[in-house]
């Protein structure tokens, strides 16, 4: 069975509500820091993997010339390597320094700490069930992202 329109907008209301709060905790728990939440999103990318910068510019969401910048001002700090693509000399392979490897590391067990302690009411099964929940959440969004941009979508009229 579908999803009636109401619970609908109701998730997409918590869902929005769950980024606002996510963004303020990060900013209010890495104020300070070297790399702001940004930095700290780019970097969680890199990563992942050596990519080009233009994949990792889709998957962010963001312009190239937004994630270049991005990208130098990691760079400045050392915690980022970039080197041209073997397969096409007009493009450039990121990937994570020594330096850019252990920054992660901190920033994810700093981040891990925080909301361990934010949660510290919660059962074990709650926060995975939640972990479960968001999964799932998260790979029905990717698919139906890639089927949208696949082509268009047609929503049904009732």
């Amino acid at each position: 069975m579908a999803v009636a329109p109401d619970t609908a907008a109701d998730l997409v209301y918590r869902i929005f509500d769950l980024q606002r709060v996510v963004r303020c905790v990060a900013a209010a728990s890495f104020r300070g820091q070297d790399t702001g939440v940004a930095l700290q999103g780019v970097l969680r990318f890199v990563g992942e993997g050596e990519a080009r910068a233009t994949h990792l510019a889709e998957r962010l969401g963001v312009s190239a010339p937004v994630l270049s910048r991005h990208i130098a001002d990691l760079e400045e700090q050392g915690y980022v390597i970039r080197r041209q693509d073997p397969d096409d000399g007009r493009a450039q392979l990121v990937a994570l320094s020594p330096a850019g490897v252990e920054k992660l590391r901190r920033i994810e067990q700093h981040r891990a700490a925080t909301l361990q302690g934010y949660l510290s009411d919660w059962s074990q099964e709650d926060a995975e069930d939640t972990a479960r929940i968001l999964a799932r959440l998260s790979d029905s969004l990717k698919q139906s992202a890639r089927a949208t941009a696949a082509g268009p979508i047609t929503i049904p009229t009732p």
